[in-house]
C-alpha cells in the first residue's frame, strides 16, 4: 500500500500526500464541517421526501392486546380501534415504500457522482500519461541534437577550410564539397530534431497543464461522490428504519386487525399466542441462517487454510474458495470463479459499464460474501447500477466495495465494525448484472485500483 501511495506522489497522478490529508484524514473532520454536511444531508433527504419528523408511524402509538380485549366490548369503540389499527397498517406499508423510494433515488444520485469520479481518476491519469510521453520525447530529442551537434564539432573546426586552400587536387576539392555536403544535412537534420524537441516540450507542458485541471476537477467530483455518499445513507438508514418498524409491529397489527373482527367465540388470547409462536418462528429461522453463514465461513476458512498447507490455496479465475487466507490479514471476499476481469470490456448488458472498476466472482445465487479485511462499514445500501452495496473502511485510505446484493441480503449495517472473513452479505442479481454474482473493488484514498493485482500483491488469487 505504500509503494501504491509513493507511486501516486511521484507520478502526479493521483492525489498527493496533501491533498490526501485534505480528502480522507478523519481527524481533520472540523465542527463547521460536520455541520455543513449535516445541513447538505438534511437538505439532500429533504429532497427525496424525508423530512426530520419522520412520518405518523414512527410516532404512533400502537394498540397493545388489552386495548383490543377492551375495544372487543363495546361496539363504536371496536369501530374506532378497527380503523385506528387500519390506518397504522396503511402507514407503516406507505412509508415503506417511500422511504425505499427515496433510498434507491438517493442510491442512483451516489452512483452517477461515483462514476464521474472514477470517470475523472481516468481522465487525468491519461492526460499524465500523454504528458510524460511527451516528456521523454523531448529528452530523447534533444539528446540526439546534442550528439550530432558533437560531433559536428569534433569534425568541422578549421581544419576543412586549409585542406581546401592547400589543396590543389581536385580529388581533394571533390571529397572537401562532399563533406561540407554530409555537414549541411547533418544541420539540418539537427535543426529538425531540435524543432521536434521544443514542439515535444511544450506539448508537455501543455499537457501537464490540462492534467492538473483535470486533477482539480477530478478532487471535486470525489467531494461531491462522497456528499452523495452520506446522503443515501441516511436515506437507506431511513428505508431500513421503516423496514424494521414493519418488521415489529405489522404481524401484530394485523393479528389483532383480524381478533377485533371476528365474530366467533375464538379470544384475543388465541390470536396473542399465535402472533407469539409467528415471531418465535422467524426467530429460529433468522438464528439458523445466521449458524449456517458461520459455519459455511468456518468451513471455507479451514478449507482455504488446508489448502494453503498444500500450496493449492485456490482461486487462480477458475474457482476457489472464499474466506481463504492471504497475508497481511486479507481474505478472498466469494467462493467461485472469476466471471469477469478489470479494465475494458464488452457490454455485457445495454446499462453495464465498458469500463470495469472491479472483479466478478461467481458462486452462485446466496452466497456468502467475506469481508476482505476489518474495518468499519461505513455504507450498506442500494448504489445504481451496483444494486445493493457494501463499502467497508479499513485505514490508511484503502477500502473495498462489495456490489449486487441479493435483495434482504444484508448482514451488516453502516456503522458495523467487521473482521476479515466475516459474511456481511449474501451474492445477488440486483443492479445491472446479468447473474448471480459479486463485483468486488478496491480503492486507495477513494480512488479504483486493480484489486486482482492488489489481492495477488496479498497472496490471494481470483
Amino acid at each position: 500500500m505504500d509503494a501504491a501511495l509513493e507511486a501516486g506522489d511521484s507520478c502526479n497522478c493521483a492525489p498527493s500526500t496533501a491533498e490526501r490529508r485534505t480528502l480522507w484524514d478523519k481527524s481533520g473532520l472540523t465542527r463547521r464541517n460536520a455541520l455543513g454536511v449535516g445541513v447538505l444531508s438534511v437538505a439532500a433527504l429533504s429532497a427525496f421526501g424525508i423530512g426530520s419528523g419522520v412520518s405518523a408511524a414512527y410516532a404512533a402509538s400502537y394498540p397493545s392486546w388489552d386495548d383490543v380485549q377492551r375495544a372487543k366490548q363495546n361496539e363504536a369503540a371496536k369501530a374506532s380501534e378497527v380503523s385506528r389499527i387500519q390506518g397504522l397498517i396503511q402507514s407503516l406499508t406507505q412509508k415503506v415504500a417511500e422511504t425505499q423510494a427515496a433510498a434507491e433515488a438517493a442510491g442512483n444520485e451516489f452512483y452517477e457522482a461515483q462514476q464521474a469520479y472514477f470517470e475523472a481518476i481516468a481522465e487525468a491519469e491519461a492526460l499524465q500519461a500523454q504528458a510524460d510521453e511527451q516528456a521523454q520525447i523531448a529528452d530523447e530529442s534533444a539528446r540526439k541534437a546534442g550528439q550530432v551537434a558533437g560531433q559536428l564539432y569534433r569534425n568541422g573546426g578549421d581544419d576543412t577550410a586549409l585542406e581546401l586552400f592547400f589543396s590543389g587536387s581536385a580529388a581533394n576539392a571533390d571529397e572537401l564539397l562532399s563533406r561540407l555536403g554530409t555537414m549541411d544535412k547533418l544541420l539540418g537534420y539537427n535543426q529538425s530534431v531540435y524543432d521536434k524537441a521544443v514542439a515535444a516540450r511544450n506539448s508537455a507542458q501543455s499537457l501537464s497543464d490540462q492534467a492538473a485541471v483535470a486533477r482539480t476537477e477530478r478532487d471535486r467530483l470525489q467531494k461531491i461522490a462522497e456528499q452523495k455518499m452520506l446522503a443515501a445513507q441516511q436515506a437507506a438508514t431511513a428505508a431500513q428504519a421503516a423496514l424494521d418498524e414493519q418488521t415489529e409491529y405489522l404481524g401484530t397489527l394485523q393479528a389483532q386487525l383480524a381478533a377485533l373482527k371476528d365474530t366467533t367465540a375464538k379470544t384475543v388470547s388465541d390470536y396473542q399466542e399465535g402472533e407469539r409462536v409467528r415471531k418465535a418462528a422467524e426467530e429460529a429461522r433468522r438464528r439458523a441462517a445466521a449458524e449456517a453463514a458461520r459455519k459455511a465461513a468456518e468451513e471455507a476458512r479451514r478449507a482455504a487454510e488446508e489448502a494453503a498447507k498444500n500450496n493449492n490455496s485456490g482461486g487462480g479465475g477458475g474457482g476457489g474458495g472464499g474466506g481463504s487466507a492471504g497475508t497481511g490479514g486479507w481474505v478472498r471476499p466469494h467462493g467461485g470463479w472469476r466471471s469477469a476481469g478489470f479494465g475494458w470490456r464488452p457490454r455485457p448488458c445495454s446499462t453495464c459499464s465498458s469500463y470495469h472498476y472491479g472483479v466478478d466472482l461467481a458462486n452462485g445465487c446466496g452466497a456468502p460474501i467475506f469481508a476482505a479485511h476489518s474495518g468499519t462499514v461505513d455504507y450498506a445500501g442500494p448504489n445504481g447500477n451496483y444494486g445493493n452495496y457494501i463499502r467497508i473502511q479499513h485505514g490508511g485510505g484503502v477500502a473495498t466495495g462489495y456490489a449486487h446484493i441479493v435483495n434482504g441480503g444484508f448482514a451488516v449495517r453502516s456503522g458495523a465494525s467487521v473482521s476479515a472473513g466475516q459474511v456481511i452479505a449474501y451474492a445477488g442479481n440486483t443492479g445491472a448484472s446479468v447473474g448471480c454474482h459479486l463485483h468486488f473493488e478496491v480503492y486507495i484514498n477513494g480512488g479504483y485500483t486493480n484489486p486482482i493485482a492488489f489481492l495477488a500483491a496479498r497472496g490471494i488469487s481470483v
